[in-house]
């Protein structure tokens, strides 16, 4: 891996000078806010002294297997989505914090939250409370569900929210097992932070025109259905329904990389043009290239059969024999990587996109480089992930306010 890059001086984002309170946790809206911070946002992070494991602050400080002597308020799934942010330490339910959040909510443009609505009422930290102290807020809510329908103020994490929203149904529809699963990932919370990003963004552009904040809503089951529809609704588009749910050549259980003599490969033939290329170096432009049934649009009717047929065929290569015939081709081809080869993928070395940043206090760790390239106002990393309550005297000196405030 590349030597140990330092951290940018300051900031050089679009959204340089933009100052974010962020009152979020866990990966949701703390994976939004970081795509903002790379963008040259100055969070400031609120956390709690008390609350989940270890000494307090966001649950996912704690959990990984951090290094011996690595300090444990920086596991790792927090160094993935926290970087860039300055964090602070405060008990809101003392009444010597809300001194300090006034202050902060007066210096700032975003309010974003993942704490539950009730919970904010409670707190005095609504909507309506906010914009008293600081008109045109833009004041951001990631909730589980919508505040309209029935299951809002429930709670909501990503095993709830991709059972809900259809998601958990996609592999059924696929492999014919009827049992409902879960995809090992955090889709729900990482598709709904980009939702929220997105927000947050549009809600700052709304504020430039007009000169007015407003309340925004990010409710995860409609964001995720939302994803997950796109294709998925399909024939159920139309009224009354044309067909099935699930876009058919994605719903196929031959959709997966094809396995050649040493490895496997993700190979996709898309045009009608790409396809009778295929056809014409598999040896099929006699037989399978003159079949009607993998023509035009019919293709699609015979995806499954089609896939099924491609992996025959793939097995009589190794992956690099593949990959040197079909690119010159201009059929998209690519080697099909495990986790463990990321790190030594050519085009991922190539742009940097593994970077290693040594904390002070810490040690070595491996950053991913934020994706979006802005060629005027580059993101930058210029904060490590900060550790819990690490910034707390710094920006209550700069509000001109003692830790004993």
């Amino acid at each position: 891996m590349a030597e140990v890059k330092q951290l940018a001086e300051e900031a050089t984002g679009p959204l340089k000078g933009v100052r974010i309170l962020d009152l979020t946790s866990v990966v949701f809206g703390a994976y939004a806010v970081q795509m903002l911070a790379d963008q040259g946002a100055d969070v400031i992070k609120i956390e709690d002294p008390g609350s989940g494991r270890g000494a307090g602050g966001d649950i996912m400080r704690w959990p990984g297997h951090t290094p011996e002597g690595w300090p444990r308020d920086l596991g790792p799934i927090f160094l993935a989505i926290n970087r860039n942010k300055r964090s602070v330490v405060l008990d809101m339910k003392e009444p010597k914090a809300r001194k300090v959040l006034e202050a902060l909510i007066k210096e700032s443009d975003v309010f974003a939250t993942s704490i539950r609505y009730d919970g904010l009422k409670r707190l005095g930290l609504a909507y309506e409370d906010v914009k008293a102290l600081k008109p045109d807020i833009v004041y951001v809510h990631a909730a589980g569900y919508g505040s309209e329908g029935p299951y809002a103020g429930e709670p909501a994490y990503d095993d709830l929210i991709q059972s809900a929203s259809g998601l958990a149904d996609v592999l059924p529809r696929t492999d014919g097992n009827p049992v409902p699963r879960i995809l090992p990932s955090l889709v729900a919370d990482k598709v709904s932070g980009l939702f929220m990003s997105q927000a947050i963004t549009a809600g700052l552009l709304s504020r430039e025109r007009t000169g007015e904040g407003q309340f925004i809503e990010v409710p995860m089951l409609e964001c995720v259905t939302s994803f997950n529809l796109v294709e998925h609704l399909y024939d159920h588009t139309f009224d009354p329904p044309t067909g099935q749910w699930g876009y058919q050549r994605v719903v196929n259980p031959h959709r997966k990389p094809f396995p050649t003599k040493d490895g496997y490969i993700g190979l996709l033939p898309y045009t009608d043009k790409q396809w009778d290329v295929f056809f014409e170096v598999a040896g099929w432009g006699e037989s399978f290239g003159k079949d009607p049934r993998f023509q035009g649009l019919e293709r699609g009717k015979h995806i499954h059969e089609l896939y099924a047929l491609v992996e025959t065929v793939t097995v009589t290569k190794t992956t690099d024999e593949w990959i040197d015939l079909l690119k010159p081709l201009s059929i998209p081809v690519t080697r099909t990587n495990r986790l463990d080869d990321l790190p030594e993928d050519p085009h991922l070395k190539a742009v940097e996109f593994f970077q290693r940043y040594e904390h002070l206090q810490a040690g070595t760790y491996v950053a991913m480089k934020p994706p979006v390239k802005f060629t005027g106002t580059p993101s930058n990393i210029r904060r490590h992930p900060p550790r819990l309550g690490e910034h707390t005297a710094e920006v209550l000196d700069e509000l001109g306010l003692s830790q004993d405030a």
